[in-house]
């Protein structure tokens, strides 16, 4: 066999294309695989694309016979360098369009192409994209991902019609990996099921024809389009069965003229007593007072205060005329101001109230946000509206407790124990009623006509919208009163669960933020986006410093934990004690546990280890260790690491978190270029 070619990634790629369009990917939600579910630190596609790309792809300096001067050497290159500044924009993901199609059609031939060279053989013919499909599934190496997490490069890999193996310790990450490279390409190319699809196809919603012969237009049931149709209809007969069951705890809006509108939120605002003896009022805690800061919709609301009864009632209103206060709630958690009295409240005493109530605080609603023509309305609160939240307990909620420290998680010192703590009533009955009628949906799928394999595939999707639903739904989710905004923000809108004062609570069944549909559709656009025609993926759960995938010597492309920048299995098991009961029965291995593993997780956290920093650095080396034996040394392996620099002193010297990392590098055995 010949000597491993030198590829382009060694030499020179287009980074400035690539961070162009990564950034601009930031800005993209429809049809972004980040919209199927929540994951923390994602890398963007267009980078993992244009790596993978560039990690198989010969240089065209080493190869002479070809490329003989260094003129035609530098041509090639920029033609290379051309295919991969179109190949990251974020159009290339619509495989329905020809031009996309086509541009992922000749990245692939050209990794087909550099395979074929490398093993002196004859290359598949370009213009037959089955035939560099097979070829690279027959020959290529795969691509694996030991710390999968949010399936970014597993899902690149096959984009570029590689194998790609994914795995991760996390079981959320595994599911999320399995919702976007091993589901999919089992049913690629396969109708739908439901008896409301198109037979002969999927209406796109264009209209073709003139006159009387003007009818929808059908395309064929491409990738997973039949799939995500039947996403789509199921979740579309959970809402209504949802609704049949619990809408009557969501009561429309009263508007001035006597008309309704349907509810999009109810705002809230946490309370603790007055510890003035004198007062004793209910203090709400808020941190604005504004609704929207919509420049034609501008609206507050109000604080009327009765000094007989110590109570504050809230009216909104279109001018910040006659409020008292910016905030209640003190920046860089000083504490609060009553409204009644105008006492200053200690943050501790606020932290030891909360406490005492166990997370069961008690709660003063502030406003009403309705859907209105073209705009948001927005509504004093009433009795009936309060009276309706006020729901009993559901019969079953999510077991599992909060750790008692952890990174990036605060309310803890508030009394927040359990992680059903962190919903209320109402909101604990609306995620507990749509995750039974996951269960149900099976039933409804498997009499539909669909085999268990299929019918457990649409089931995954839909759990997965339950788990968008919690994020959006809990009473650590906020009001967002920005213009571009003016909607609910879900709990990790940064990787995070601070403790927040003022909440807003969903309704489920409206058009518009964090509604049920609204999640399901997400996903299914995600879904609708993946390749068309892949190979093969497959998702594992592995602890990487002791589990690597590796048989075939797979090229290595990874994007490894951060030290201690984000707790990735405290903040999941938020997501994984939803998941758990609606899909421990189609995975029984990866939803054994009552949380995530926390033991062998990789991460620096004085909270759960002794001697963090080392056990770290330990487990980094044994896995780059481990890598470096199992991988091709026939391909560079690239290693994303985005840490922010930050220096600490040890033992008299600097050290840094990319020293920590290139030495682990260098220990296991790489060659750094």
């Amino acid at each position: 066999m010949p000597a491993p070619r030198k590829k382009l990634i060694e030499v020179d790629i287009p980074l400035d294309a690539i961070n162009r369009e990564s950034a601009r990917e930031k800005s993209i939600r429809h049809g972004h695989p980040s919209t199927l579910h929540m994951w923390w630190a994602r890398r963007p596609l267009a980078a993992c694309r244009a790596v993978i790309f560039a990690s198989m792809v010969d240089d065209p300096s080493d190869c002479p016979e070809e490329f003989p001067a260094k003129d035609a050497q530098d041509a090639e290159r920029e033609r290379l360098h051309d295919i991969i500044r179109e190949l990251v924009k974020w159009e290339t993901t619509d495989e329905t369009d020809p031009n996309s199609r086509s541009l992922i059609a000749l990245a692939r031939y050209e990794i087909a192409r550099s395979v074929a060279r490398g093993k002196n053989e004859t290359p598949p013919n370009p213009n037959d994209p089955v035939a560099v499909l097979k070829y690279l599934n027959d020959k290529a190496r795969p691509i694996y991902d030991p710390f999968a997490g949010g399936g970014a490069i597993p899902l690149e890999t096959q984009r570029l019609g590689l194998r790609a193996v994914a795995s991760d310790l996390n079981p959320v990450a595994v599911l999320i990996n399995k919702a976007l490279i091993e589901i999919p390409p089992k049913f690629s190319g396969k109708p739908a099921t439901n008896p409301d699809a198109d037979p002969l196809g999927m209406k796109t919603g264009k209209m073709i024809g003139r006159g009387k012969n003007r009818e929808p237009e059908i395309v064929e049931w491409r990738g997973a389009s039949g799939l995500a149709n039947d996403v789509r209809y199921y979740g579309g007969w959970m809402r209504e069965r949802a609704f049949e069951r619990i809408g009557h705890l969501y009561p429309k809006a009263k508007l001035p003229d006597g008309s309704e509108a349907t509810v999009i939120a109810w705002l809230w605002a946490r309370t603790v007593p007055c510890p003035n003896a004198s007062c004793g009022a209910d203090m709400p805690l808020m941190t604005t007072f504004q609704l929207s800061k919509k420049p034609n919709n501008r609206h507050w609301t109000r604080p009327t205060i009765d000094q007989n009864s110590k109570t504050v009632t809230f009216q909104v209103q279109t001018s910040d005329a006659g409020i008292p206060l910016e905030r209640t709630v003190i920046h860089d958690g000083k504490g609060a101001i009553c409204l009644v009295c105008n006492a200053p409240v200690s943050q501790e005493y606020i932290r030891e109230k909360f406490t005492e109530m166990g997370g069961k605080m008690h709660e003063k609603m502030t406003a009403v946000v309705a859907e209105g023509k073209g705009k948001r309305l927005f509504v004093s609160p009433t009795a009936e509206y309060v009276e309706a939240a006020r729901v009993s307990e559901p019969k079953w909620r999510p077991n599992g407790r909060l750790p008692e420290q952890a990174l990036s998680i605060r309310v803890q010192n508030y009394g927040f124990k359990e992680w059903h703590s962190l919903f209320t009533k109402r909101q604990l009955t609306a995620l507990t009623t749509f995750g039974d009628l996951v269960s149900e949906v099976r039933a409804l799928i498997t009499k539909d006509g669909a085999s268990d394999a299929y019918a457990n595939a649409v089931c995954v999707y839909l759990a997965l919208a339950v788990g968008r639903l919690a994020n959006g739904n809990s009473s650590f989710a906020r009001w967002d009163n920005s213009p571009r905004a003016l909607g609910i923000a879900g709990v990790f809108s940064r990787h995070a669960i601070p403790m927040i004062w003022d909440f807003a609570e969903a309704n489920p069944f409206s058009d518009s933020s964090q509604n049920w549909m609204n999640h399901v559709e997400m996903g299914v656009k995600s879904v609708q986006r993946l390749p068309l025609n892949g190979n093969t993926g497959e998702a594992h759960q592995a602890d990487a410093t002791t589990t690597i995938y590796a048989g075939s010597g797979p090229v290595i492309v990874t994007d490894p934990p951060y030290y201690d920048n984000i707790g990735y299995a405290d903040l999941s098991d938020f997501f994984y004690v939803w998941l758990r009961p609606l899909l421990r029965d189609i995975y029984p291995d990866l939803f054994s546990g009552i949380l995530t593993p926390k033991d062998e997780e990789m991460i620096a956290t004085p909270f759960r280890f002794e001697n963090p920093r080392e056990r770290f650095e330990k487990m980094m080396r044994d896995t780059l260790r481990l890598v470096r034996e199992r991988a091709t040394s026939k391909f560079p392996s690239s290693i994303f690491y985005a840490y922010k620099q930050r220096e600490e002193s040890r033992n008299g010297r600097t050290s840094t978190g990319w020293e920590t990392m290139l030495a682990a590098l260098v220990n296991a055995g790489f060659r750094i270029i």
